[in-house]
């Protein structure tokens, strides 16, 4: 068996383990899939007329369709709560230093995590979409634009999914690991998830502009309505791979820090 076909195997049979956890502890995955569904209910079933005339629509549908596409990126981040504290468990309870003593494949336990969260959001993404769909919410996007927006979401999915392993390798605790991802949550509200940048102070605007989720959520919409813009897909796309990167690269130094071999 070549080293590849190892690590493969070793990282199917962490998928397995992890999936099962969920299966059997699925607290967190509900709490990460109702939360998105609580504020689409909130802010387009209780606030949608008023915040509707605020983008530039009469009414809770054209509203939804402007506030649909920043609450499901907001599905996505919500992924990142229940990487972060699986990944502070295993770290915490001892199960590394068991699978130290095996013949497993070191890379097998972290991609387990990512992959395996990563399905768990696709699922709870697409019960957001779902629910969306059935509150008003309609498409002018092509087969093409779906398509592109399925991939830039699993595209973000990967990214923040690393970046949550990072959380988890450094909080200290199963509850520190808990806290430190919510600011991934929060970012979208403090972009133009909920309400245009333009209709924010200077100073929250300028911040609202700038950071990473604003041209990721605009491309999205962008492609569900129909109408991508090219520019703001480049730059998410560049956020994406970088914070990939990042999140990978922190990932690795931080597991090999306090896993050794």
């Amino acid at each position: 068996m070549t080293t590849l076909t190892h690590a493969a195997t070793d990282s199917a049979t962490m998928l397995r383990r992890n999936l099962r956890h969920a299966l059997r502890y699925p607290s967190l995955s509900i709490a990460g899939m109702m939360t998105p569904i609580f504020i689409m209910m909130l802010f387009v079933g209780v606030f949608g007329n008023a915040l509707g005339e605020g983008v530039g629509g009469p009414a809770k549908g054209d509203y939804i369709t402007y506030v649909a596409p920043g609450i499901i990126l907001m599905a996505v981040a919500s992924g990142c709560l229940t990487t972060s504290v699986s990944v502070s468990l295993d770290m915490t309870e001892g199960i590394v230093d068991r699978f130290r003593t095996m013949a497993i494949a070191r890379v097998s336990l972290l991609t387990g995590h990512v992959v395996g969260s990563m399905i768990q959001t696709v699922i709870s993404t697409a019960a957001v979409i779902g629910v969306a769909v059935a509150m008003g919410f309609r498409t002018d996007g092509s087969l093409l634009d779906w398509l592109a927006a399925i991939g830039l979401l699993v595209l973000l999915m990967f990214a923040l999914t690393w970046v949550a392993v990072a959380l988890g390798l450094l909080a200290k605790t199963p509850e520190g690991a808990s806290n430190s991802p919510l600011i991934i949550q929060f970012l979208p509200f403090v972009g133009s998830a909920i309400v245009p940048p333009e209709s924010m102070p200077a100073g929250v605007r300028w911040f609202a502009e700038y950071q990473p989720f604003t041209p990721i959520i605009e491309t999205l919409r962008g492609l569900l309505v129909g109408t991508p813009d090219a520019q703001d897909a480049v730059v998410s796309v560049a956020w994406c791979a970088g914070l990939a990167a990042g999140g990978y690269v922190l990932s690795k130094v931080l597991f090999d820090r306090k896993a050794p071999r």
